[in-house]
């Protein structure tokens, strides 16, 4: 490893590559490829009978429509130079997959927690996603331009002032940082408000394997099994089930020792198939009941589909070449904690997965009902979770030094900003029109 100041020269010498004013502003390349080709494209080996759903589901708003072209921008990203400096990306780093979970120590923590697009990258591909994020959801709330820029600049501002002050860490501290769930609180601006937070973490804390069994399953002659709800919620079958039940021995073996101990004392009762997320739809994704000592002391997996990282078309080779060994790799990495269960396995036709649990205390933010102040406040703590889980896995001395101590970096990517969610406004419109037109197919959002 070289010297600290060796890292700083690298971080420097960047700037030659891409200046920190070069990242302001967006122009559309002249062969950029047609959004909804991109998705079509995406789409071609997914469940054909869901995909309807992922095109109701991302036409219901700009924003919506952002969560689920992670494909779109990344190519558009790649159209741009970039800086070199390597992070493990989240690759989706919208504000909407940054939330709550719970360590296994049962600490209640805010963090990055989606990981399917996960890939090595240049650190700055994060930052603009999250903030363009941030100016669509503050237009969608009907906030001012004005304030909509404040809230991306700090956004990209937190992260930069973040990274400078993990930089003149050591090793470990770095490792061990973490945020705890309960800065959300301060953050604030109102009685309203904080009720409203105080709840949100109430609600986190209570969603665990034993509140899903009260929802999610029901007893049938004498035998619990997983609701049907379709098109959400429908039974493994037969078939399914059998090829769960096999599989289940090759993600065991991906578990530490201790795990796999714990996970032993479970015994298989059901499996269904669950539809999940906008971006995700299409994708196979299961859900698995367990049970411990006895009916009272259920378990929750998630077993879901891991396909190639969207960043990967544009990218050098990564490291992994299973999907979901990628996908859990990089939860891991960039993590403060992770969940005990995380493990991967390939699946029937070769088709890689990762499980993990499907309620361990999460919960995400209400961006949509959000004003100015709070959507600032909770852009600026997405900020310092984004650089904290990069200085896990990338160059923070490096990154600090091309940042530097101006807000030189935070007022371009703001521009950047603006300017790209006009273009993620024209590519919904595109999605809505293709759906009018009758091109492709969208369900009502359900």
């Amino acid at each position: 490893m070289s010297s600290p100041v060796d890292r700083a020269e690298q971080g420097k010498a960047a700037r030659k590559r891409v200046s920190r004013s070069a990242h302001a502003g967006w122009v559309a390349p002249v062969d950029r490829d047609d959004p909804v080709a991109v998705l079509e494209r995406q789409g071609r080996d997914r469940l054909p009978e869901l995909l309807p759903i992922r095109y109701g589901r991302m036409a219901a708003s700009p924003f919506a429509f952002l969560r689920g072209s992670a494909a779109v921008m990344a190519a558009d990203l790649a159209s741009r130079p970039h800086t070199g400096l390597t992070v493990q990306l989240c690759g989706d780093a919208h504000l909407l997959n940054f939330g709550l979970y719970a360590s296994p120590e049962r600490t209640l923590l805010f963090d990055l927690n989606d990981f399917d697009e996960t890939f090595p990258g240049p650190f700055e591909w994060d930052v603009e996603r999250l903030a363009v994020s941030v100016v669509v959801a503050g237009r969608e709330n009907g906030h001012t331009e004005d304030k909509v820029r404040r809230a991306a600049t700090e956004a990209v501002t937190s992260y930069r002032t973040t990274m400078r002050r993990l930089a003149a860490l050591g090793e470990l501290e770095v490792w061990y940082e973490r945020i705890d769930a309960d800065r959300l609180l301060p953050l604030a601006r109102s009685a309203r408000r904080r009720r409203q937070v105080a709840a949100s973490l109430t609600r986190a804390r209570r969603r665990t394997s034993l509140q899903a069994v009260g929802k999610l399953t029901e007893v049938v002659d004498g035998r619990r099994r997983i609701v049907h709800d379709p098109p959400l919620l429908e039974p493994a079958g037969a078939s399914d089930t059998a090829s769960l039940r096999k599989i289940f021995s090759d993600y065991r073996s991906t578990l530490s020792e201790e795990r796999r101990l714990l996970l032993d004392r479970y015994r298989f009762v059901d499996a269904a198939r669950k539809v999940v997320g906008v971006g995700s739809v299409g994708l196979r994704c299961f859900v698995v009941l367990l049970a411990g000592r006895d009916t009272d002391d259920p378990l929750f997996l998630q077993i879901k589909e891991a396909r190639t990282s969207v960043l990967e078309d544009h990218l050098p080779t990564g490291p992994y070449v299973h999907p979901g060994h990628r996908v859990v790799a990089g939860q891991r990495l960039l993590q403060a904690a992770s969940d005990v269960f995380l493990g991967w396995m390939s699946g029937p036709q070769g088709r890689a997965f990762y499980w993990r649990q499907l309620r361990d205390m999460k919960g995400s933010a209400d961006v949509a009902g959000m004003g100015p102040g709070d959507l600032l406040a909770y852009a600026r703590l997405c900020g310092t979770a984004l650089a904290r889980a990069h200085a896990r896995s990338g160059d923070r001395v490096a990154i600090a030094a091309y940042l530097g101590g101006a807000d030189t970096f935070e007022h371009a990517v703001a521009d950047f900003a603006l300017a790209y969610a006009d273009q993620n406004t024209a590519d919904h419109a595109a999605l809505g029109a293709a759906i009018a037109a009758g091109v492709i197919r969208a369900a009502p959002e359900v």
